[in-house]
C-alpha cells in the first residue's frame, strides 16, 4: 500500500479534490460547491493524505454518535486506486472511536460490495422494512 495519512482534521481536507471528485459520480453528479460544503460541516471526515500532504482519498460519515451511522462519499483518486487505500480508510473508518456501539451503521453501494463486507457490512436481511423519498436529479438543472 502507499503510505497514506488518515485523520479528521477537517482543516486539512481539500475541498476542490472532494468536490471535483463527487460533482462526478454517479451518486451526485453536479451537486453544488455549497451543498457539499454543507454535507462535509455536518459530518465526521476522514480524509486520506500522501506523503506532499496531498489528498487522495475521502470518506464521509453522517452519524448521531449514538446509534447510527450512514456512510457516504467514499472514494481513491483515480491513480491511487488498487494500491489499499480504500481499505485502509474503511479500516479507520470503522475503529473510529466515536463510531463503536452503534445499533445501525449504512451505506449504499454500486459496485463496491466486497470491500465494505471485509468491514462486516453485509446486505439488507429484509429491505421491506426501509423506506426512503430520493430525487435522483436533484443537482441537475
Amino acid at each position: 500500500m502507499s503510505s497514506v495519512h488518515i485523520d479528521t482534521d477537517k482543516a486539512k481536507l481539500q475541498f476542490d479534490v472532494i468536490h471535483g471528485f463527487i460533482s462526478r459520480t454517479y451518486w451526485a453528479k453536479d451537486i453544488p460547491a455549497a451543498v457539499m460544503r454543507r454535507a462535509i460541516d455536518n459530518s465526521l471526515c476522514f480524509g486520506a493524505y500522501n506523503q506532499r500532504g496531498e489528498q487522495v482519498a475521502f470518506a464521509r460519515v453522517t452519524t448521531d454518535y449514538a446509534t447510527f451511522a450512514y456512510l457516504a462519499d467514499v472514494f481513491v483518486l483515480q491513480h491511487y486506486q488498487g494500491q489499499g487505500i480504500g481499505k485502509a480508510l474503511i479500516a479507520e473508518v470503522v475503529a473510529h472511536p466515536e463510531l463503536q456501539g452503534l445499533r445501525r451503521f449504512m451505506l449504499a453501494t454500486f459496485d463496491a460490495h466486497d470491500l465494505y463486507r471485509q468491514f462486516g457490512f453485509n446486505a439488507i436481511d429484509d429491505p421491506s422494512i426501509l423506506m426512503q423519498r430520493h430525487n435522483a436529479d436533484i443537482y441537475q438543472a
